[in-house]
């Protein structure tokens, strides 16, 4: 199964979403059409386990940032795991960006995804952040700028991931010390 997530990855990324057929990814993996169709039922569900597959690599990152003694050196964390994230496989992850907001996903893909959310907000918890009105929007909107920051700079093929850290925790830390 991993093989054949994989192989799906590398399709996206050579030849995007125009290239990606199920055959071309069991051709590339190496198995049967009959094969890939019995772990996945067509293209969409393996775009969910790529995204759930990526996201759970950020999430374990996330989850290591969290180690930090200060919330503001979390949150650092945090952003750099997304750049290096980002960076990593910029292509890939442009794509899976754009189709997990079109696609509708199972509860799998879901929770990953909520997940970030959660680890998030219980870094605004902490005593060094600036207490947020409302922390359930607080944590969307601070992720909703490192994701944007983020993926507009893998676009442009940026490449310095301590700049692009540092540009990023500019904004969110701006975001969280201008609360009204």
């Amino acid at each position: 199964m991993r093989a054949i997530v994989e192989a799906a990855a590398r399709i996206l990324e050579q030849a995007g979403l125009a290239g990606f057929t199920t055959n071309a990814v069991a051709e590339r993996a190496g198995v049967s059409i009959g094969s890939l169709y019995q772990y996945f039922p067509g293209k969409e569900a393996l775009i969910g386990a790529l995204i759930v597959r990526e996201t759970s690599r950020l999430i374990a990152d996330w989850e290591a940032a969290l180690a930090a003694t200060s919330g503001r050196d979390a949150l650092a964390g945090l952003v750099a795991a997304a750049v290096a994230h980002q960076l990593r496989r910029p292509a890939l992850a442009r794509l899976l960006d754009v189709e997990e907001g079109r696609l509708p996903f199972d509860a799998e893909t879901r929770h990953v995804t909520c997940r970030l959310v959660s680890i998030l907000r219980g870094v605004l918890e902490r005593p060094d952040i600036p207490v947020q009105p409302d922390l359930d929007l607080a944590a969307g909107d601070v992720l909703a700028i490192i994701k944007g920051m983020v993926d507009a700079a893998g676009e442009r093929g940026e490449q310095d991931r301590a700049m692009l850290s540092s540009r990023v925790c500019r904004a969110v830390y701006g975001y969280l010390d201008n609360t009204n």
